[in-house]
């Protein structure tokens, strides 16, 4: 047992935590409409409940259980059986914090999949979903690419995520929006995002607990960690700056959204590298994120005309098979011993490992995702009635507000009724 490894454990599982609420709620919040609030909150909300109690059940030992054929894990830490304060394995911190740095994990993949169908899927439909996605498609993936499955065994890289988290709900997300249908109105008729400050305030919320996400992936408060640490800020500062030149070129003016899409793109890109590349190649990796990214949103959503809501797939799904098809060529053992070289260090293999990688994390994702809403379907309708829709979220499902109705000014009041002093007083 390590004290220090096991204090940086525990505060970037906290970090982590605060990314996910309220940093992604916000950020979602942010960019729906104002009548769908708190809808898109509660998706958040609500994935962060259901997985952790799944994650306990079952989902992390079918994760990171002892290994049945590189296929899935035991049974052997089902309702945390064996999960204790002692390290585990080979790790110097408790088995206790590991299993709950991974249960975020899990439940931010999750909810990272509900931005494509904001504003019109049905609450008791994304619950049922949360359940059976993180125990059917996020387990297996992670068990394969992380719990000493046959992806991990044959040298697939995944420093924190790139194909478990972004890549597998990036694709969910398509499947998602393509099932459940465009808006009311779309693309004829787009509600711009109601509050670019909440928007603001999560992306940044979510770049602070990127630190966490990456550098407590080291498991250690070593060297590697601040590595990780490192590449995380570098390469969400050169997406940024890319994206902000982007659009200075094209529209001629930089947008604070723009911008900040652009610092999420780097931090998905870097995910996968960032314990196995150096500070100096995470800039191309972030910059080029932003690239790949703002065709995705800009240009590939447009061409097919897929209502995907907060762009999901265009962020994380594009960025994420960016990022591990970096990490094949950016690798380098002379940063991490641990890993492995890849193309630029004279090992082109790496690259194709990592394009197995994406293309398992593309199947299992569309595949999962797909069968998991039609079986859903036949017992709950996946989307909300026109009424609803029309009416938001926030009040059909939910009876509440997020912002109090503006009462009328004693001037608009006074004009409604006839003058008086009593009135005019008011």
């Amino acid at each position: 047992m390590d004290t220090g490894d096991s204090a940086w454990m525990l505060i970037s599982s906290a970090i982590v935590m605060f990314m996910f609420v309220p940093g992604l709620a916000l950020f979602y919040g942010g960019m729906v409409s104002s009548r769908n609030v708190l809808s898109t909150m509660m998706y958040s909300l609500s994935s962060m409940l259901v997985v952790s109690i799944v994650w306990v059940l079952c989902a992390y030992t079918l994760a990171f259980g002892p290994d049945v054929g590189g296929l899935i894990g035991k049974l052997d830490f089902a309702m945390f059986s064996g999960v204790s304060g002692d390290p585990a394995g080979a790790m110097t911190i408790p088995h206790f914090i590991f299993a709950i740095f991974q249960c975020l994990f899990a439940a931010i993949t999750v909810a990272l999949i509900s931005g494509a169908a904001a504003e019109r899927i049905r609450l008791s439909a994304w619950v049922i979903f949360s359940v059976l996605w993180v125990t059917f498609v996020y387990a297996p993936m992670a068990h394969w690419t992380w719990g000493g499955g046959w992806l991990m065994k044959l040298g697939g890289l995944d420093f924190a995520g790139g194909t478990v988290v972004h890549i597998l709900s990036g694709v969910s997300a398509l499947v998602v929006a393509l099932m459940i249908g465009p808006r009311e109105g779309f693309p004829h008729q787009k509600e711009s995002m109601h509050n670019v400050i909440l928007f603001f305030i999560g992306g940044m919320s979510l770049w602070f607990g990127w630190m966490g996400f990456n550098g407590g992936s080291a498991l250690a408060s070593g060297s590697l960690a601040t590595l990780a640490y490192a590449t995380t800020h570098m390469a969400a500062a050169a997406g940024g700056i890319a994206w902000m030149a982007i659009e200075w070129y094209r529209r001629g003016k930089p947008t604070l959204v723009g911008t900040v899409t652009g610092v999420i793109a780097g931090l998905i890109a870097i995910t996968p590298a960032a314990g196995f590349v150096s500070v100096a190649s995470s800039l191309p990796i972030g910059a080029t994120a932003s690239i790949v990214c703002y065709f995705g949103v800009h240009f590939l959503k447009s061409r097919f005309n897929y209502d995907d809501t907060l762009d999901v797939f265009g962020l994380h799904g594009l960025g994420g098979i960016w990022g591990a098809l970096a990490t094949g060529i950016f690798a380098s053992k002379s940063v991490n011993p641990a890993g492995n070289d890849g193309l630029l260090f004279g090992n082109p293999k790496q690259v194709l490992i990592q394009l197995l990688d994406v293309g398992v994390a593309i199947v299992l994702a569309a595949a999962g995702t797909y069968v998991l809403l039609k079986v859903i379907s036949l017992f709950v309708p996946l989307r909300v009635a026109k009424d609803q829709e029309e009416v938001g979220l926030d009040i059909s499902l939910h009876g509440e507000n997020a912002y109090k109705e503006p009462s009328p000014s004693p001037v608009v009041a006074v004009s409604n009724r006839q003058s008086s002093p009593a009135l005019v007083g008011d």
